[in-house]
C-alpha cells in the first residue's frame, strides 16, 4: 500500500477507526470536562463538572451538593441525571469553586438534567 495514494475517502475512514478507538480507550476520562451527578459515600450527592478523577477519587468544578432532591420523573438518582429534578421538593446548595470526593457512583448528566439542576434555587437556611 502507498500512503500517497490513497483516495480521500480511505483516509476518512482510517481517521473515523482511530477516533472510535481513541474515544472507547477513555472509559472514564471521557467525563472529564462533563456534568455529572456524583454519589459518595459519606458527603451525600453533589453536581458539578468532573474535573479530575484517580480511583475512587473526583474533583468537581462549580459543584452544587445535592441536599435533597426529588427525580423530575421516577424514583432514582439516575432518572435525576437523566431527566432533572423537581425544585420546589429539592434542596440544592450554592456551588463551591472546587470539591474533592469519594466516589462510588458517577452518573453523567443530560442537557435537559443540567439546566434543571442548574436552574434550581439556592437553599436558604430555615
Amino acid at each position: 500500500m502507498n500512503l500517497d495514494e490513497l483516495t480521500l475517502g480511505q483516509l476518512k475512514a482510517i481517521q473515523s477507526l482511530l477516533t472510535q478507538s481513541q474515544s472507547e480507550s477513555k472509559g472514564l476520562c471521557g467525563m472529564l470536562g462533563k456534568k455529572v451527578i456524583i454519589r459518595t459515600y459519606s458527603a451525600g450527592v453533589w453536581f458539578g463538572t468532573l474535573s479530575e478523577k484517580d480511583r475512587s477519587e473526583v474533583i468537581l468544578k462549580d459543584a452544587r451538593r445535592m441536599y435533597r432532591w426529588w427525580a423530575y420523573e421516577s424514583i432514582s438518582l439516575s432518572a435525576a441525571s437523566l431527566h432533572g429534578i423537581k425544585h420546589d421538593k429539592s434542596k440544592i446548595c450554592e456551588p463551591v469553586s472546587l470539591v474533592w470526593l469519594e466516589a462510588i457512583e458517577i452518573l453523567p448528566c443530560t442537557p435537559k438534567a443540567i439546566g434543571l439542576i442548574e436552574g434550581a434555587e439556592n437553599v436558604k437556611a430555615e
